[in-house]
Formats: C-alpha cells, structure tokens, sequence
C-alpha cells in the first residue's frame, strides 16, 4: 500500500516545532541539509537525497547511518534541485498527500520553484502543502477546504494566467464566480469568518496562502 503521505523536509528555513506534526505512519524524505536536520534530531528517513554540498562529511556520514536509504549525486553534473529530486521520489511513491518544510528562506529563487512544483502535484491529484514558521500554502484546481490553523490571513493568487469561477463561503469578503488574473492582488489578506472556509474555482490554479506576521 502507499504512503498516505510524504513529509519533505529541505534545507530552507526549519525548526524543531516542525517535528511536532509528523505522523508515525509518515514516508520522510530529507533533501540536503534537511536529511542532517533528521537525523540530528533523532529522525529516520526513509530517503535522504541531494548532492550534500551544504553539509560536512562527517555530517554526511550521520546521514547515512542514519537513514534508511542514501542517493548521493554530483553536484555540478545534475539538472534538478535537491529539493525537486525529492519531490520527483515523493511523487513515485503515489501518495494521497505531500507536505514540505525548507523550502522556503533566504534564496528566493528556490522558493519560487517550490512553489511552481506543486502544480505536478495538482495533475495527479495529490493535494500538497508548504508550511514555514509564518504560511502555510496549498494549491487548488477544484475545490479546498480551509481550516482555521490560527493564521491572521487567506491570500489566494493566481498561478495561472487566469483563474475563473471562484466563489468562497465562509469568508469576510465573499466572491461568487469572480475571476483572477495573474498580477492582480484582490485576492490578497482575506479573513476566515469560521472555523472552515471553501474556496471553489471552474478553472485555472490557485495558490491559498495563509499568512501571519
């Protein structure tokens, strides 16, 4: 049977609360310097993978005994971030769900590729989810719900050229079948008026972020 779901954790901004959320029956992968973040907090990954340039060798020694699987590969001579190597394994696994952590921080750059990996998962109708210490995002091309986690904000944002048909319940500022395009910010710092709120679209991709301070 395949994992319910895959827990990423990169080598972006992380924290030991992160830790807090993972499930016993959780498939872990740790890219880089997040599979060092794993095993020093006690944590076995299934899969540490990444080209290991963030870490020592005698960190990268931790690593591998103390994951249950390593995939090392060259640094220069690799098309894919460790982060996106790490998604690609998730994703063979078919799991029902992705959750990411460090892939956010300082390089933006790789921030926003996080961010647009998560439409492959969207394809296959995984539902996946970016969490650090201030957002969590999710991605929707249907129907989500959400859950209050105690964020100030809901931000939708278009992550195509064009979202159609959105229509939000449980919300302060309701839209019914609106439409968003790319570059516009009315979707920006809604607020959840309930325990849940729906987000509907028609078509197109929507990222849902909640945010805080």
């Amino acid at each position: 049977m395949p994992p319910k779901r895959v827990v990423i954790f990169a080598g972006g901004e992380l924290s030991a609360q992160y830790l807090s959320l993972l499930d016993e029956e959780d498939y872990i992968i740790g890219a880089d310097k997040g599979a060092f973040f794993l095993v020093s907090h006690g944590i076995t990954p299934d899969i540490a993978v990444g080209d290991f340039d963030s870490v020592t060798q005698e960190d990268f020694r931790q690593i591998e005994a103390g994951s249950k699987r390593t995939i090392a590969v060259d640094p220069v001579d690799k098309d894919l971030t460790d982060s996106e190597m790490a998604f690609d394994l998730a994703l063979d696994t078919q799991p029902d769900s992705i959750l990411l952590f460090g892939v956010t921080g300082t390089r933006f750059d790789h921030t926003l590729a996080s961010i647009q990996m998560m439409t492959r998962a969207a394809q296959r109708q995984v539902l996946c989810s970016v969490v650090d210490s201030n957002n969590y995002i999710t991605l929707t091309g249907s129907q989500a719900v959400v859950q209050n986690l105690g964020y100030t904000y809901v931000s939708l944002l278009p992550l195509t050229p064009e979202v159609t048909g959105i229509t939000l319940e449980g919300f302060q500022y309701p839209l019914t079948r609106a439409t968003l395009k790319l570059g516009q910010s009315l979707g920006v710092s809604n607020v959840l008026t309930a325990a849940s709120g729906t987000v509907t679209i028609e078509s197109g991709l929507l990222l849902i972020i909640q945010s805080k301070d």
